[in-house]
C-alpha cells in the first residue's frame, strides 16, 4: 500500500487522526519508558563532559553511538505499542487505513 501523506505531512497526517481515542499507557509502561530517557539523558551530559574535559574523538564517537542506539530502542518499544494498541483497536473499528498510512509515514522518517 502506498501512503498518500509525503514525509513534510506527517503533522497535517497527525492532526487528522487526533479524535482517535488512546489507551493510555500503565505506570509501569511510563516508568519504564521514563527510565530509558533519563538513562539517554545521563549519557548526552556525560558526552559534554568529554567535550569541556577535550576527551579522544574516538570515545565520544562511541558514546554518541550508543545513545543513537538507546534512542532507537525507545522508538521500537513506542512503536510496538501503538501497533499493539492504536493500530489494532483502530484496525478494529475499521479506521485502519489512515492508522496504518500514519504508522509508514512515521517510520520512513524514522528510518532517516
Amino acid at each position: 500500500m502506498e501512503s498518500s501523506y509525503e514525509y513534510g505531512d506527517v503533522n497535517n497526517m497527525v492532526e487528522s487522526l487526533k479524535d482517535h481515542t488512546v489507551t493510555p499507557r500503565t505506570e509501569e509502561e511510563k516508568e519504564k519508558v521514563m527510565n530509558r530517557l533519563k538513562r539517554i539523558e545521563g549519557q548526552v551530559r556525560g558526552i559534554q563532559n568529554m567535550i569541556d574535559e577535550d576527551r579522544y574523538c574516538v570515545d565520544i564517537l562511541v558514546q554518541i553511538s550508543a545513545i543513537q542506539s538507546a534512542l532507537k530502542n525507545v522508538g521500537y518499544s513506542v512503536t510496538e505499542r501503538h501497533m499493539k494498541h492504536c493500530v489494532t483497536d483502530a484496525v478494529n473499528k475499521g479506521e485502519g487505513d489512515d492508522s496504518i498510512e500514519e504508522l509508514m509515514a512515521v517510520l520512513k522518517q524514522f528510518s532517516k
